[in-house]
């Protein structure tokens, strides 16, 4: 029988993209009063981006995994969350970018120099779109993609090897790593490489413990680690 008080999956998945869908919007709009101007073209084409893998890929998922969004969704609520992704998990999801992109902001305000060329705009546009493509593609193929480090008993949790982790252990955080390099390159201002830069090294901090807490607390993830011996960059780490 039924419980028709609680909410369906489906409807908790759509409550759960629409919030998160609004935070992106704002994450999308933020930097423009900082910058005080709107024709910024870096910014829009960053934001666009955001935006539109954020939502194409949490359909996909929903589509192929309907319990990972409410996964995602509730990382807050989680008590089996390590204490230390506690700190990195919002510095890498969620202050690094806001960091990169104010600090965009402000070199544009002020007209800090050096400003990047067009053709290293164009560049940084093209790194910022790979960089999402293969986050995406990570978070589709893992239905275990939570936003915080913890063994998911509840949900079965497995190894996954297949797609882009047949290459690296952790290609969500190279498509991060690739991402926070594009972004201050795409949005004109090479200050923001600094913000940007802290945020990568917390996202190798993150890789390592989570790669640690993985080898030692779920099972056949030993196994895989050695046959897929590079954790974020393949032959080098």
């Amino acid at each position: 029988m039924t419980d028709r008080s609680s909410p369906s999956p489906n409807r908790v998945s759509i409550s759960i993209f629409a919030r998160v869908a609004v935070l992106f919007l704002l994450l999308m709009l933020f930097p423009f009063p900082i910058a005080g101007r709107w024709d910024w073209w870096g910014a829009w084409a960053s934001g666009i981006l955001m935006v539109v893998s954020f939502i194409v890929s949490r359909a996909i998922a929903a589509r192929v995994h309907p319990d990972l969004l409410a996964e995602r969704g509730k990382f807050l609520a989680h008590e089996d969350v390590k204490p230390w992704d506690k700190i990195l998990s919002p510095i890498v999801g969620l202050f690094g970018m806001i960091a990169i992109s104010a600090t965009a902001a402000l070199n544009l305000r002020f007209g800090w120099p050096p400003r990047a060329s067009l053709g290293m705009q164009l560049a940084g546009l093209a790194i910022v779109a790979l960089g999402y493509a293969l986050a995406s593609w990570a978070l589709i193929v893992n239905r275990f993609f939570s936003g915080v480090v913890r063994i998911q008993k509840e949900r079965g949790h497995i190894v996954v090897d297949s797609g882009p982790y047949r290459l690296v252990r952790h290609p969500g955080y190279l498509g991060s790593v690739i991402g926070d390099l594009g972004i201050p390159l795409l949005l004109g201002s090479y200050w923001a490489l600094i913000p940007a830069l802290l945020t990568i090294v917390a996202v190798f901090v993150r890789a390592a413990l989570e790669d640690k807490t993985l080898q030692d607390e779920l099972p056949g993830y030993a196994e895989y680690a050695r046959r897929t011996r590079y954790r974020l960059i393949p032959g080098v780490w």
